[in-house]
């Protein structure tokens, strides 16, 4: 399968289920692949800005939107996470962020980083601002979290990472409309 052959089964997938997304007021949302490039010879169709462009194409109604995880696009340094933000914002199909920062380890290869933008690769401040100008009532959540603090769970889900991520991202969005 091509990535033109995934392509045209997401178009089928989306002809039949964005017309029912519009009469109930549902928002369907593409998250990207993960990580940013091909892996195991497979097909990857939305892992940049022109791949998220495709996508949105395909149905045309504010019903088929993209979920900006920025960790995911964030995991391949030729994707500007701001300005992908800025891009979909601006068109209305942001329908979820999910906001994470990525440290890079050399070429396809990354590891999650704590939010902090000095912990990381991706200025967390220039993301939250993005969101702010073009897409404000955006649904945001912290994305993956580590395991801190002695905490068992599920690896990428860690609770006290995110609770602090949340105070993070909610201490720069207070920085942003502060100096307005």
């Amino acid at each position: 399968m091509t990535g033109d052959d995934l392509r045209a089964n997401y178009k089928y997938f989306l002809d039949a289920v964005i017309p029912v997304c519009e009469e109930v007021g549902v928002r369907m949302a593409c998250h990207p692949d993960d990580p940013a490039w091909p892996i195991f010879g497979l097909p990857r169709i939305a892992h940049s800005i022109a791949d998220y462009d495709k996508i949105v194409k395909l149905h045309d109604s504010p019903a088929n939107t993209v979920c900006l995880c920025t960790g995911s696009l964030g995991s391949n340094p030729d994707n500007d996470v701001p300005a992908a933000i800025r891009h979909f914002g601006a068109m209305n199909r942001i329908g979820a962020m999910h906001v994470r920062n990525v440290k890079y380890l050399g070429h396809h290869h990354f590891r999650e980083a704590a939010h902090l933008s000095s912990t990381g690769d991706l200025d967390m401040y220039a993301i939250m601002k993005a969101i702010y100008d073009t897409c404000p009532d955006t649904y945001v959540r912290p994305d993956h979290g580590r395991m801190i603090w002695d905490e068992q769970g599920r690896p990428g889900y860690g609770l006290y990472d995110r609770a602090l991520g949340a105070a993070y991202l909610n201490g720069l969005w207070e920085a942003i409309e502060k100096n307005g």
